[in-house]
């Protein structure tokens, strides 16, 4: 099973999970608030500020991926969102994505 880590404490962060966890595949992900569970709790190790601080996909095979090609990992398990993923799993448009995902990161505290 898949799992997304994400910060609960972050208002857009949490709507934007929510939108996903109302999409049809949502059932075939846990979905892990890394503000609400014990640090020592939090999957790879990771303090509670590095889970905070950027996505985090983690596969069933135990790997992670991280930031906006965290993104692209998700997107592959909704039917209606897999159409993205044919123009966003190549490296040219991962380094955008990732370029506009820091930027994000950056402007987030603002929002």
């Amino acid at each position: 099973m898949t799992l997304v880590l994400y910060d609960g404490s972050c208002p857009l962060c949490t709507r934007e999970i929510a939108m996903y966890r109302r999409l049809e595949g949502a059932a075939s992900i846990e979905w892990l608030d890394v503000s609400k569970i014990p640090e020592e709790d939090i999957p790879l190790g990771l303090s509670r500020e590095d889970a905070r601080s950027r996505f985090y996909v983690v596969r069933s095979d135990g790997s992670a991926v991280i930031g906006a090609a965290a993104f692209v990992e998700l997107w592959k398990a909704f039917p209606k969102l897999q159409f993205l993923t044919r123009f966003t799993d190549r490296a040219p448009a991962q380094a955008i994505l990732e370029l506009m995902y820091r930027l994000f990161l950056y402007a987030r505290p603002a929002l």
